[in-house]
């Protein structure tokens, strides 16, 4: 373990940003836990359904301030996308090369997902599974795909928008929450924000990557500004406090994202911005570097295995022949949760197990050229750290 961590650490770029990708990282693992701590799988009457604990104890609610960390992955998104595209240009690279590049290490490993769940769900109803359990399950796992759809789209805008100021989108997002719970609008309104929502942080991300919000001031106005707009609409104008959907609720701040998720996202990308400091000195450590680097280099295998990997333990915890605290059972009392921190560890593994049966589809298939390894038919910085691994 300690001559792996030093080849990480030897194979880094000098020049890379290592807290970038630590906000990446965590941005990443924000999720995973988020949705292990506030989904639970019920098995009753013959089926199974998913239910939330926020539901029955509204008091964690700040769970989901702490987990639901998208918008740091859009303002990293946004940066490394600009960054990578001003690189390419200035290499002869054309538009469409390095969008296809990108997208394909992005949908590869989906595919992967959508054939395996494929086989899963049509042997599920073979065997007789109703038809709402096999709905509930994919509905799990298909759901956070959503997120790849809106930033693969963002990726291929990035030309057009890295110079747009995030104040436009903001204000498209704040005008179409006015029209939808001011005037009485249309619902299918509200879905203009899940592209505009989105843009805000990573348009604040292109403006880093052209070296804005380089100022602790800025991340502490973001920081501060997000807060305040976040409570004034959650106290007075009517917005759930939470920010994840809850099962019952009449407003979802996430599905789609209104002016209070973009608001609370604000207010983490000025977090994010002031723990670069931290983060960077932290990151000196080549123990603590190479852990955010494999976390990086698995980053999707994570994100889309997660929810299988919850299931998978689920459903072997039935062959218990009775209901499992924290794992079958009703959320709705602290039993639940402390139980459910019990299982973590569990799912960890069931992520592992995942994560090493399917992370060749998100590495894809290195070759040498003249000695060095290259990867997806052009050298990449990941590819270094890949060959020291």
């Amino acid at each position: 373990m300690r001559e792996l961590v030093r080849r990480i650490d030897a194979a880094t770029p000098p020049d890379r940003d290592r807290a970038v990708d630590a906000l990446r990282a965590l941005a990443i693992l924000g999720v995973v836990l988020g949705h292990w701590l506030v989904t639970a799988l019920i098995a009753d009457t013959g089926t199974v359904r998913a239910a939330s604990p926020l539901q029955h104890m509204p008091e964690l609610i700040p769970v989901s301030w702490l987990f639901q960390t998208l918008a740091v992955f859009f303002l990293v998104g946004g940066q490394v996308a600009t960054k990578s595209y001003a690189s390419a240009r200035a290499r002869g690279t054309t538009y469409g090369q390095w969008l296809g590049a990108r997208t394909l290490r992005l949908f590869r490993p989906v595919a992967a997902v959508l054939v395996v769940w494929t086989v899963i769900a049509g042997t599920l109803l073979a065997s007789g599974v109703g038809t709402e359990t096999v709905h509930a399950l994919l509905k799990l796992v298909l759901s956070p795909l959503w997120f790849l759809l809106v930033f693969a789209a963002l990726t291929a805008v990035t030309p057009l928008v890295s110079r747009l100021h995030p104040l436009w989108p903001l204000a498209v997002v704040l005008h179409v929450d006015l029209i939808r719970f001011g005037l009485g609008g249309p619902a299918w309104l509200g879905w203009i924000n899940v592209a505009a929502g989105w843009l805000v942080p990573y348009c604040l991300g292109a403006t880093w990557a052209r070296g804005g919000l380089q100022s602790r001031a800025t991340g502490w106005a973001l920081l501060l500004v997000g807060s305040l707009a976040t409570a004034g609409l959650v106290l007075w104008a009517g917005y759930p406090a939470s920010m994840v959907g809850v099962p019952g609720s009449r407003i979802s701040n996430l599905d789609p994202p209104t002016l209070a998720a973009v608001a609370f996202g604000l207010a983490q990308c000025g977090a994010a911005r002031l723990v670069l400091g931290p983060l960077r000195r932290v990151l000196r450590r080549p123990a603590a570097w190479a852990a955010v680097a494999l976390v990086n280099l698995s980053a999707m295998t994570i994100f889309l295995w997660h929810q299988t990997a919850m299931m998978a333990v689920t459903a072997v915890g039935l062959l218990a022949g009775e209901a499992l605290p924290g794992l079958h059972t009703v959320p709705r009392d602290s039993g639940w949760v402390f139980a459910r921190l019990a299982w973590l560890p569990v799912f960890a593994v069931a992520l592992l197990v995942c994560w090493a049966a399917f992370r060749k589809y998100e590495e894809g298939r290195p070759r040498r050229e003249k000695g060095r390894i290259v990867l997806e038919n052009r050298p990449t910085r990941t590819s270094m750290m890949r060959r020291a691994l």
